[in-house]
């Protein structure tokens, strides 16, 4: 079982992870999409799209930072183990808190809003239920071993995820994890490999180029000049 969950899953998740990815662009372009419901209802979407967003990608950038920055660079730096543990609980639990809050005011809003309620496939159901386990377990697997340094997980999870990327899997490694821990990466692997077949996909389709473009100039229209504009002259034909 531990060669099944910690060295053969990973690799199950990603490959249905990037072969979904090459599936979908090649056969589903048009459903690469959020597939948005802001036509139906857009007060409470304009409140909890931005929070969710926010506070994901914030729990995307601690996994990150947690998983594949090693304790002896964060050590090099002079951060003491003790020190990380404060600013890895309190700004996950924040991110986490604000994830669960988008969420909800998604939710609320997808079952008390009859269109939207309509426009809600099983399988958004589906990945509606996986998303909230996986950030409900992470944040109680932290919360529940909040006590003194915590628990060190930069000690085995994260060279186990490590060692995936080298493939070398070194399941003995995840063998003692605590299981709120465990259950929250088989979740998480599991979720990943949803991904292609799902909204979520749009993650991969962020418009980063809106990072860099020029912005746009809006200039509204003097008040005196509401009324038909003026016809201008267009090309005219020229004789020699």
């Amino acid at each position: 079982m531990t060669t099944l969950l910690w060295g053969a899953l990973p690799y199950v998740a990603l490959v249905l992870l990037a072969t979904g990815l090459v599936w979908r662009y090649r056969y589903d372009k048009y459903g690469w999409t959020s597939r948005s419901s802001q036509v139906y209802e857009s007060r409470l979407l304009n409140i909890a799209s931005p929070v969710f967003h926010y506070g994901i990608l914030f729990v995307l950038a601690g996994h990150v930072v947690g998983l594949f920055v090693p304790a002896s660079w964060t050590r090099s730096l002079g951060v003491s183990e003790h020190t990380y543990h404060l600013f890895s609980l309190h700004g996950g639990t924040l991110a986490g808190v604000l994830t669960v809050a988008g969420l909800a005011l998604l939710l609320y809003r997808r079952r008390t809003r009859a269109p939207v309620l309509r426009a809600t496939t099983t399988n958004d159901k589906v990945m509606y239920l996986v998303l909230v386990a996986a950030i409900v377990l992470g944040m109680t697997a932290k919360l529940s071993h909040s006590s003194g340094d915590g628990y060190d997980y930069r000690a085995t999870i994260a060279p186990w995820a490590r060692s995936l990327f080298a493939l070398r899997p070194d399941t003995a490694l995840m063998a003692d994890v605590p299981v709120l821990y465990q259950v929250h990466a088989v979740i998480g692997m599991l979720l990943v490999a949803l991904v292609p077949y799902t909204r979520l996909v749009h993650m991969f389709s962020a418009p980063v180029q809106y990072l860099f473009r020029p912005y746009l100039v809006y200039r509204s229209r003097d008040p005196r000049q509401l009324g038909p504009r003026p016809e201008r002259r267009g090309w005219e034909t020229t004789r020699n």
